[in-house]
């Protein structure tokens, strides 16, 4: 069981072993904590199978998380995202390509995307932070544009941009 203060709990609809498996094969550092199943207690409310998956408890880069198989009540949305803060333009590939696979094509913008699971992640270099930051407004406002119009951001064109 998780010892953090705040978890972070994602529901599913018989896709938390999945998720939690495919997030984990992508982030360094990331490991699988506990699996726990469902039993004959409850099932006339929950109506799941016995033994099949009820949470699967998971770590990306420290940070805890529970994929809970509750069913097909909820759904996710934008609403909510993950942010992937990258070093690199190595980095940003890296994630954009693996978190974006098998994901929905129409919901990638400015550098966020949503997985094949339907989870939004914002893939952010924080180089761009940087120049979003800069006290020169002008300069900040051309990045600000240009990052506007890129579905994955790029660099190098962000700080051409930001150079004028």
């Amino acid at each position: 069981m998780s010892l953090n203060k705040i978890t972070t709990c994602l529901w599913f609809n018989g896709q938390a072993e999945e998720a939690a498996n495919y997030y984990t094969s992508i982030f360094k550092n990331s490991k699988i904590t506990h699996v726990q199943r469902y039993t004959e207690a409850g099932k006339e409310i929950h109506g799941q199978e016995p033994g099949s998956v009820l949470v699967v408890e998971f770590k990306l880069d420290d940070h805890s998380f529970v994929a809970l198989n509750g069913g097909p009540q909820f759904k996710f949305n934008e609403s909510i995202s993950f942010q992937v803060d990258c070093a690199s333009q190595d980095e940003v590939d890296y994630f954009w390509k693996k978190l974006g696979e098998g994901g929905d094509e129409a919901k990638r913008q400015c550098g966020w995307l949503a997985d094949k699971f339907g989870v939004s992640w914002q893939i952010v270099p924080t180089a761009l932070k940087e120049m979003l930051s800069d006290p020169d407004r002008a300069k900040a406002d051309r990045v600000t544009v240009e990052m506007m119009k890129m579905k994955k951001l790029d660099i190098a064109t962000l700080r051409k941009v930001h150079e004028g």
